[in-house]
C-alpha cells in the first residue's frame, strides 16, 4: 500500500455527495501523481547541487538597471533550455547573479529538467581531479547529463592550461546541444586574465554567445548592498 493510498479516507471525507467511485478513484491518482512529481522535483533540486536555495519570489527585479522584468519572467519560462540557449550574466559583485542562476535552475527542477550547479573554481578542480584519478570521462557524461550547467563566478581565479582546457572542453561539447548559464564580473575584454591561451578565450567566448542571452547586470547600487547574505 502507498502512502498515498493511506489518504483514501481523507479524500472519502472531501468528496461531494453527488461524487462516486469514479471521482474517488480520479482524486486519488490526483494525489498520487503531485506525490510522485514533487519527490521527482525535489530530488532534482538535491541532485543539481546548488549551494542554497534561490528563488525568483525572493529577487527584487525592480533593482536590475539593464534588465527587465517581463524578461526575467520570460528565461523563467525555461524555453531558452528547450531551444539549446545560454545565458552569460556579466556585471559587478553583488548584484543577483548568483541568486538569479540559482532561481532560474530550480525552475527548472520543477520542470522535470536535470541540472548541476557548480562555482567555476569547484568545476575545474573536479575535472583536474577525475583526470588525475582516470575518471574524467565518467565526470564528462555526469555532466552531460545535465540539461542545463550553471558555471558560477568565472571570475576569482586564473585557470592554468589544464584546467582551461578542460573548462573549455565541457563548454564546446555542449554548444548547440545543451544550455549553460554562467556568472561574471569580467566583461569579455578581460577573459584573456583568467586564462593562458588566447585563442582559446575566443573560441570559448564564441561559443558560449552563440544563440545566448548576454544579460548586463552591472549596477552603481549592488544589490547585495541593502541585502544581507549571498547574492
Amino acid at each position: 500500500m502507498t502512502p498515498t493510498f493511506n489518504q483514501y479516507k481523507d479524500v472519502i471525507r472531501q468528496l461531494d455527495k453527488n461524487q462516486g467511485y469514479e471521482d474517488f478513484l480520479l482524486n486519488l491518482l490526483k494525489i498520487e501523481y503531485d506525490s510522485r512529481t514533487e519527490k521527482s522535483q525535489q530530488r532534482k533540486i538535491k541532485i543539481a547541487g546548488f549551494p542554497y536555495m534561490k528563488t525568483l519570489d525572493e529577487l527584487d527585479t525592480s533593482r536590475f538597471e539593464h534588465i527587465s522584468e517581463p524578461f526575467v519572467k520570460e528565461l523563467a519560462s525555461c524555453d531558452f533550455i528547450k531551444k539549446r540557449q545560454n545565458i552569460v550574466m556579466i556585471g559587478n559583485p553583488g548584484t543577483g547573479k548568483t541568486h538569479l542562476s540559482i532561481a532560474l535552475g530550480v525552475k527548472a527542477c520543477m520542470q522535470g529538467i536535470n541540472v548541476k550547479f557548480y562555482t567555476a573554481a569547484n568545476l575545474a578542480n573536479e575535472l583536474i581531479e577525475a583526470q588525475e584519478y582516470k575518471k574524467l570521462i565518467r565526470l564528462e557524461k555526469q555532466i552531460s547529463k545535465a540539461e542545463l550547467l550553471i558555471i558560477d563566478e568565472l571570475s576569482y581565479l586564473t585557470f592554468n592550461r589544464y584546467q582551461s582546457e578542460l573548462l573549455f572542453k565541457v563548454i564546446a561539447d555542449r554548444a548547440e546541444r545543451q544550455s549553460v548559464i554562467v556568472s561574471t564580473n569580467l566583461k569579455f575584454s578581460d577573459w584573456i586574465s583568467m586564462f593562458e591561451n588566447k585563442t582559446m578565450v575566443t573560441a570559448l567566448i564564441d561559443r558560449l554567445t552563440f544563440k545566448s542571452h548576454v544579460l548586463n547586470m552591472n549596477s552603481e547600487n549592488p544589490y547585495r548592498a541593502e541585502h544581507a547574505g549571498k547574492e
